[in-house]
């Protein structure tokens, strides 16, 4: 299953905090990438954040995986997970 994992920075963490985190953030989130587990990722434009597609055995497991970041356990960030999957009403289109 695909899963859109959008995350966004609830409160901003201090220089100090964001030295700290980060230098665990990125190789978890690399290592996720690296297991499969994170298909593409990209930096969000609107607002401070990120936007991952997962691939997830269900909606639960990616957040599990989201949730063991270091900005979502130190409570900087936030996900919402949306399960997504082919554009059904295509095949309507499609005569057999």
């Amino acid at each position: 299953m695909k899963v859109f994992a959008v995350g966004t920075i609830t409160t901003p963490p201090s220089p100090e905090q964001q030295q700290q985190i980060m230098s665990k953030e990125v190789p978890d989130t690399l290592q996720l990438y690296l297991d499969g587990k994170i298909e593409q990722f990209w930096f969000r434009h609107d607002r401070p954040g990120v936007i991952f597609l997962m691939q997830a055995k269900s909606v639960d497991e990616a957040k599990l995986a989201v949730d063991r970041l270091p900005l979502t356990e130190g409570g900087f960030m936030t996900f919402e997970l949306t399960p997504v999957g082919p554009l059904a009403p295509l095949g309507r289109l499609i005569q057999k």
